[in-house]
């Protein structure tokens, strides 16, 4: 069995195909895009990823059909889905291509936050939304740097913004900045220059001073392209400055309002999962050694296996699709929710490494070629370990929020 025979790992999506998550007609009209979308780049992901190369005929599909535009307000020409709809999608497409889910899941990300927020001036939010809707536009914030590490962390970005008549000036250098050789837009965090203080800035791609540096070249999601983006003296406008932030503060996704949007990171592991899951079974199913009677699907350490897998699934499905579904229907409760933001990042990730790393052990040493799918969604998967939020952290914050409870009971007591 070939990755070319398996069709990438990605069967089709037939009636027959029950999901307990999806629960709505729009829900199963985003997932029927996504799976066809996913069964077409499935072919593909294993040339891009070998070539180290970014899926620009991906991206072409993704805006003709309308994916780009999935966050995009109704009233602006889009879709108008919220984060329950945006996961179930994103999931979908996962199973054909996590390198490309991950990359376009930014960008809806950007936009869904935006949409739920509304928190830049109009003129810019009115310009994005017809932009992406119109003509698939594409926007991915660029916060990471090599000297701050995770923005999530509270580092000072070093790249500065410094006043000039009009606007501003952008100097610095980003990494792993998903999409670059395909961006139209980059958020770019930047401090003030002779200030504690910074802001996000709108910066058009083709702007004189702006470069991408082609310097992703990774153990997984090679196909992502998270290159760096190189600014100098870049000018920009006044209205092109978005939102001001504090010291140790980026507002990035993951972190105050419109955190909710972040959960399309573990929506995409767990996409991949599934698709290292899909293998397995459909390799156990049809390798037959003849030292057995029959496939090692009949085999009992085999069908424990797949049923852990099959478990684990269930219970990260379930956290996300819990915690996003309480995002969408209590707006009133967000900023409660943010802890479980985290919670649920970490144990998705976390469960579909395990998951993976089971559907090798049903394959064995077969799936350690490149000639077949697993190897490669091995790879992906744990990429989930470095993106935000970091797991370190995530822990902290629950043990804190554990032990001050424990402490106000004790003085109850």
């Amino acid at each position: 069995m070939t990755e070319q025979t398996w069709r990438g790992g990605v069967p089709a999506v037939t009636a027959a195909e029950q999901d307990l998550f999806v629960q709505t007609e729009r829900q199963r009209r985003f997932v029927a895009l996504a799976a066809e979308l996913a069964d077409r780049f499935a072919g593909r992901a294993a040339l891009y990823d070998r070539e180290n190369t970014f899926p620009f005929e991906n991206f072409i599909e993704l805006k003709a059909a309308g994916y780009t535009r999935l966050t995009v307000p109704a009233e602006w020409g889009g879709e108008g889905a919220n984060l329950t709809e945006m996961l179930l999608a994103q999931e979908r497409l996962a199973r054909g291509d996590g390198a490309t889910a991950l990359a376009v899941g930014w960008h809806l990300a950007v936009v869904g936050k935006l949409a739920e927020t509304r928190a830049w001036p109009a003129d810019a939010t009115e310009r994005i939304f017809r932009a992406v809707a119109e003509r698939g536009a594409l926007i991915n914030s660029a916060a990471s740097e090599v000297e701050t590490g995770s923005p999530s962390r509270g580092g000072r970005p070093t790249t500065t913004a410094r006043r000039a008549p009009g606007g501003w000036i952008l100097t610095g250098r980003k990494s792993f900045t998903s999409l670059a050789p395909a961006l139209d837009y980059a958020v770019v965090s930047a401090s003030f220059e002779g200030s504690d203080r910074g802001g996000w800035f709108l910066v058009r791609m083709q702007s004189p001073g702006v470069t991408v540096a082609e310097t992703w070249d990774a153990l997984g999601m090679r196909a992502t392209g998270s290159h760096d983006l190189i600014l100098q003296d870049v000018t920009v406008e006044d209205d092109d400055l978005l939102e001001e932030f504090g010291p140790g503060s980026t507002c990035q996704v993951g972190m105050g309002a419109g955190a909710g949007w972040a959960l399309h990171i573990p929506a995409v592991y767990l996409g991949i999962a599934r698709a290292a899951q899909d293998f397995a079974l459909a390799y156990a199913r049809n390798r037959r050694p003849n030292s057995l009677p029959g496939p090692i699907a009949d085999q009992p350490h085999i069908q424990a296996l797949l049923g852990q897998n099959e478990v684990d699934l269930l219970a990260g499905r379930s956290t996300l699709y819990t915690v996003a579904n309480r995002w969408d229907a209590e707006p009133g409760r967000r900023g409660d929710l943010v802890p479980l933001l985290g919670a649920a990042k970490v144990l998705a990730v976390n469960l579909a490494l395990q998951v993976v790393d089971r559907a090798m052990r049903v394959v064995g040493i077969a799936g350690l070629s490149r000639q077949l799918p697993l190897e490669r969604l091995y790879r992906d998967v744990r990429a989930g370990l470095h993106n935000p939020p970091m797991e370190d952290a995530v822990l902290r914050s629950f043990a804190r929020a554990a032990l001050a409870r424990r402490a106000s009971a004790a003085e109850i007591l």
